[in-house]
């Protein structure tokens, strides 16, 4: 079920009303049911997969938190919960790698061997990643386990974030879905407004840009001259479509009266690669910076890799390196968690090599804006950060929009060939054909400097939403009211497409 069909929208009414219609002690009950109907319509062979991870993770949460309670040794509670993790994540690996591994060996080892068909769950790297996340913070004492399976079952569920996030901790969500939440209008008000917002930046700004962008990448021959439009508007259409699902999502939980963390925060006004992470994917960034970043930057091994690199390098780069490190394995799990391919694998690796180098080279940058006089905070600068990053940014979309890693050096090597803009009036927009082209690029780009406008102002600390809502109500309600309408007249008129991290 699409979260841009309109059986999803009604699949939503039909939960608000019976949420609010139950005493507030029996409304979990009614978020559990919807959320386990939600993900039977995907396919009801996926429900083995879910059951799977809520009962492993709930089983030795319980089993960690009394050994934690109890003061038993160390060892044996860390032997917990390394065997709850590989039950999970294996899980996920099985499911996600399999063939991705078989193919690798046959190519490598020249051997034939058959893969089999593994069936794909729905939003299982989410609910794997999150449940794991509960595990840890079990073990770390960070949280006390849920001893009702029933409303843990929830946490891992909850069907607005399931398929693309933003990934929750318990001690944020999992209180929320539990107590109960009278009925306020100012709850319906908040999420429909964000709703409609995101709505409209996935209809009107992502799917037509997403119109050029899949025309451009689906027959690269003919369209050659313009693959550097092709980026341009993968750029775009990502952007506008993962932001636009956030707000659907976070707005669907204020509905409810909860309110999931925030899961995109203008990335494409970040200064640096570190920056646009902790604003893109928000709470992808935050699991593997507490999970992986830290844990492994304190390990022993670790340690002594450091020792070893101060020795081998000097006291001041020595610190750095294993850091960069770090970096490099946290990003290669990023790109791995977005698909199986050596594709994600260079897009992670790019991200985490950039990062990377940039920590290395702090000392050098630092030094070099001193000779020129540079503070760092001048205005000019920050432009100049903004847009550096953006250029590094988009040229990682080569890789993530490509089937392959061929095709992304293709299309790199195209762009910076071959320029023959004319080439962008022989696609067919939507049932207008050719002839829409030229108002299809004004909609995308008229869209996207009300996008970018609106995100200037917030990240100026305005609160958009909130502003309006100050204004007389009918003037509030008109202007989300020419929103829907411009979602149905500005809209694409091509195929639905649902939301591109959904596919995760």
């Amino acid at each position: 079920m699409s979260l841009v069909s309109n059986a999803f929208l009604l699949f939503v009414i039909a939960a608000v009303i019976l949420y609010y219609v139950v005493p507030g002690k029996l409304q979990w009950i009614v978020l559990l049911i919807f959320s386990y109907l939600y993900y039977l319509s995907g396919n009801a062979k996926y429900l083995f997969f879910i059951l799977f991870s809520t009962c492993v993770t709930y089983g030795f949460g319980l089993v960690i938190d009394r050994m934690n309670e109890a003061g038993m040794e160390q060892k044996k509670i860390k032997r917990m919960l390394v065997i709850g993790l590989i039950c999970n994540l294996g899980m996920l690996g099985i499911v996600k790698y399999t063939g991705f591994f078989i193919d690798n060996l046959n190519a490598l080892f020249h051997l034939e061997w058959k893969g089999f068909e593994v069936l794909f769950p729905l939003g299982i790297s989410f609910y794997t990643f999150q449940s794991s996340g509960y595990l840890l913070d079990v073990y770390w004492k960070k949280t006390r386990a849920e001893k009702n399976p029933f409303r843990y079952a929830l946490f891992v569920a909850f069907f607005p974030q399931l398929l693309q996030g933003p990934i929750g901790k318990w001690e944020r969500l999992g209180t929320q879905l539990s107590i109960p939440h009278p009925f306020a209008m100012e709850n319906i008000s908040r999420g429909v407004q964000r709703m409609i917002w995101g709505y409209a930046k996935k209809m009107i700004i992502a799917d037509w840009a997403g119109v050029f962008a899949d025309a451009i990448w689906g027959d690269l021959d003919r369209f050659n001259g313009i693959a550097l439009f092709g980026l341009v508007f993968y750029g775009i259409q990502l952007y506008a479509d993962f932001s636009g699902a956030m707000d659907v999502v976070i707005g669907i939980g204020n509905l409810f009266g909860i309110t999931m963390d925030e899961n995109f925060r203008r990335p494409y006004l970040a200064t640096s690669m570190a920056d646009f992470w902790k604003r893109w994917h928000i709470t992808l960034g935050e699991w593997m910076m507490n999970y992986v970043f830290y844990p492994v930057s304190l390990s022993k091994w670790m340690m002594r890799f450091s020792k070893w690199s101060k020795a081998r390098f000097g006291r001041k780069t020595g610190r750095v390196v294993p850091i960069a490190l770090a970096d490099l394995i946290v990003f290669f799990l990023v790109g791995i968690w977005h698909g199986a391919s050596w594709k994600y694998v260079a897009y992670g690796l790019m991200n985490g090599g950039i990062i990377a180098f940039s920590e290395l080279m702090a000392g050098k940058y630092r030094s070099m804006r001193k000779a020129l006089h540079i503070k760092g905070t001048e205005t000019w600068y920050h432009i100049f950060a903004i847009v550096r990053t953006f250029i590094l940014v988009n040229l990682r979309w080569f890789f993530d929009r490509s089937e392959n890693l061929s095709q992304g050096f293709y299309m790199i090597r195209q762009a910076f060939t071959h320029f023959n803009p004319s080439q962008l009036f022989m696609i067919s927009a939507g049932s207008g054909g050719t002839a829409f082209v030229p108002w299809a690029l004004l909609i995308i780009f008229v869209g996207c400097v009300i996008m970018v406008t609106v995100g200037c102002f917030q990240e100026k600390g305005h609160e958009i939403r909130k502003e309006l809502s100050r204004l007389p109500f009918p003037v509030t309600a008109a202007i989300y009211v020419l929103l829907l309408i411009a979602i149905g007249v500005f809209g694409s008129t091509a195929a639905p497409r649902g939301f591109i991290y959904a596919q995760f």
